[in-house]
């Protein structure tokens, strides 16, 4: 086992049983939503995922260490600190470990220490992509590259609706990774269930995506797998309104000089504003709904 990394004793047990663990990210729980919503939404969805047969490893970086598996009391301190604590991509991995400090992590660094830990199965809400406007910036999530090369499948809503969806698409294609979408023919829009782009392969069961994933394993892949959930009907939002929320954010991270990795986070707490809350019910949403269908497959990956 890696020398940096502590596996919580209930993860340890689990994996060393071949029992199903499914990887949660932190950077939902410091950026993504204020306090107390969201060690409320953090515990709830480590909940489901017991409720659906499998042992929940939420991951973080806490005092340089990296965590596969929090206490309640990490979680607690995480969501109360909010973003004083770092946003932890790859790059961040290193300095983060030399110096003792705290980080929250993101689909890329929650892949890198699931892997390490041996847990192969990730739940989210929406990953990083391609920003609009990338062929200028060349703003472009280290989501894809991880996904590129780490060997976890990561259950979203799709990539971030306040991204370009094609060029993603176009970018995930190049690297090899197949995009598998869940009871859908279509890209989920986080958000909405559709998006006007197809996805590489339709599935339509949990047994079905463990022997997908299962059967890349067994290939030798070097990366992972995305499989793209769309939110329940009932929380999925009118794209119209949700569309004229992001085109209204982006002018204002743009008049504001929001730029890097503090754009997502900005970005989406202005949409939260712009739609009255109505967007933060349908990301705890659509999360839960991840972390069924991750706990559902990693049962299936585990028999």
């Amino acid at each position: 086992m890696n020398k940096h990394l502590d596996i919580a004793p209930e993860v340890a047990e689990a994996l060393a049983a071949g029992r199903p663990v499914v990887a949660l990210e932190s950077t939902i729980i410091s950026h993504g939503m204020p306090y107390p919503k969201n060690v409320e939404t953090a515990l709830l969805v480590e909940q489901t995922i017991r409720d659906n047969g499998a042992v929940p490893a939420t991951i973080a970086v806490i005092g340089g260490r990296l965590k596969a598996g929090l206490s309640r009391e990490e979680i607690e301190y995480l969501g109360r600190t909010g973003r004083g604590v770092a946003k932890a991509s790859r790059r961040d991995l290193p300095a983060l470990v030399a110096r003792g400090a705290d980080g929250a992590t993101t689909v890329a660094t929650t892949m890198i220490i699931a892997s390490l830990a041996g847990i192969r199965i990730f739940a989210t809400g929406g990953i990083g992509g391609v920003h609009r406007g990338a062929e200028k910036t060349m703003d472009i999530s280290a989501d894809l590259e991880e996904l590129a090369q780490t060997p976890v499948m990561v259950v979203c809503a799709g990539a971030k609706s306040i991204l370009d969806l094609g060029l993603t698409l176009e970018y995930l294609e190049t690297k090899g990774v197949p995009v598998i979408g869940y009871g859908t023919d279509e890209l989920p829009a986080f958000y909405t269930r559709r998006s006007g782009f197809g996805v590489d392969y339709r599935v339509d069961s949990p047994a079905e995506l463990a022997a997908m994933f299962r059967a890349q394993r067994e290939l030798d892949y070097p990366g992972g797998m995305l499989v793209t959930n769309p939110i329940p009907e009932e929380y999925a939002m009118d794209k119209a309104v949700i569309d004229a929320a992001i085109e209204q954010a982006l002018r204002e991270a743009d008049a504001a000089g929001i730029k890097g990795k503090e754009t997502t986070p900005f970005l989406l707490a202005k949409v939260v504003e712009l739609t009255g809350g109505d967007s933060l019910e349908s990301n705890i949403q659509l999360v839960l709904n991840n972390a069924r269908l991750a706990a559902r497959t990693a049962a299936e990956l585990s028999r």
